[in-house]
């Protein structure tokens, strides 16, 4: 078969290929199996479920993926990695789970962590000659900045250093860390690739064997597996990514201009708004600028606050990139208060333009 393109490979990836075989890998809820064979106990073989799905994200990254049974899991494998005593740069704006493992380490003695504001990219540069494990996420949560990846990537870097970018706002189809030099891609399964709300799963894809071996091992001896139905939703969600992901883009675009000349909103940040201080980078770096936007009120949390109680159609949910739309005021989460009080993450769904301004119009109206 000749090269597909990425849409092509999220359809024909990860399938069965023996005559008579279902056109889908069905669910093995097996923890072990008959001797003489190439499996023997879950954890450590494999299970077909899991292949598949890594079959799908490697092809689609330019590695090899291995799956862990959540987002955080997939994290922490990487951190497994680090010896006592190393150095950790780690954005200032990133997901508060990577925050919070980080700063638990630290306060055992593990490593040692400096944060780096996510556009300063000079700041990156000069922390490559001196970290063990450099920690990007590009898009930024909920920030939304976009790092320069390709500069950063291509510093050089100390002996044995870990270069890894969350890559799950942008999706492999809106930018491939490793082919811009990136050690390691990682990704929340939970968010686009399963896209349906129904399953906590994490991915790291790399095309270094060394660390491809360690983060294996890590997923084996903490046992840190994907369940048989999650790996089975997580690829079901994947054959329709590029459409999910083509539809709710575009209408992200459209509301984060619309929001923008709302008078109830103070600031709008979206890598697609001209006026996002981080554009020129996400135009040059990314395929797309995302679903997801994060936008400020007027008056403070509790008008914010208010504004999520109102919405009808968008749901006043946590976590994102799910065909349906939510939105939550992130200062009001444990260990994010430092955000903006009347801060609100919008995770734009597949539901219509007309339908979502209309439920954010008449939420927005008291404020």
């Amino acid at each position: 078969m000749s090269r597909l393109s990425l849409h092509s490979w999220l359809v024909a990836a990860g399938r069965p290929k023996e005559p008579g075989s279902a056109l889908n890998v069905p669910i093995v809820p097996a923890s072990n199996f008959e001797l003489g064979g190439n499996r023997v106990y879950t954890r450590d073989s494999g299970s077909p479920g899991w292949e598949a799905l890594e079959e799908i994200v490697g092809g689609l990254e330019g590695g090899e993926a291995i799956a862990y049974s959540s987002g955080m899991a997939a994290v922490a494998a990487v951190f497994d990695q680090l010896g006592t005593g190393a150095r950790i740069a780690l954005p200032d704006d990133c997901y508060h789970g990577v925050s919070e493992l980080a700063r638990s380490g630290e306060i055992k003695g593990r490593w040692q962590v400096s944060r780096l504001a996510v556009e300063d990219t000079a700041g990156w540069i000069s922390a490559a000659n001196q970290a063990d494990l450099l920690w990007l996420e590009s898009p930024s949560n909920p920030l939304l900045t976009v790092a320069d990846l390709k500069a950063i990537c291509a510093a050089p870097r100390k002996e044995g250093a870990i270069l890894v970018v969350d890559n799950t706002f942008a999706t492999p189809l809106n930018q491939r860390p490793l082919a811009l030099g990136a050690d390691i891609s990682m990704h929340s399964a939970t968010k686009f690739i399963g896209g349906h709300s129904d399953l906590l799963g994490g991915l790291l894809v790399t095309n270094r064997p060394e660390l491809l071996a360690g983060i294996r091992k890590s997923r084996s001896v903490n046992g840190a597996t994907p369940g048989a139905l999650e790996a089975f939703l997580a690829v079901r969600g994947l054959r329709t990514m590029a459409l999910r992901l083509e539809k709710a883009q575009e209408t992200a675009g459209r509301l984060a201009l619309w929001l923008a000349s709302h008078e109830a909103v103070s600031l709008v940040r979206y890598p697609g708004l001209e006026s996002h201080p981080t554009h020129a980078v996400a135009k040059a770096q990314l395929d797309g600028f995302g679903t997801m936007i994060s936008f400020d009120l007027a008056g403070g949390a509790g008008p914010a606050d208010e504004v999520c109680q109102r919405v009808r159609l968008i749901r006043h949910a946590t976590s994102l990139g799910s065909v349906e739309s939510t939105m939550e005021r992130r200062a009001a989460v444990p260990g994010q208060e430092h955000l903006p009080a009347s801060l609100l993450r919008l995770s734009v769904g597949i539901e219509s333009y007309s339908d979502l301004r209309a439920d954010l119009e008449q939420a927005l109206a008291e404020n």
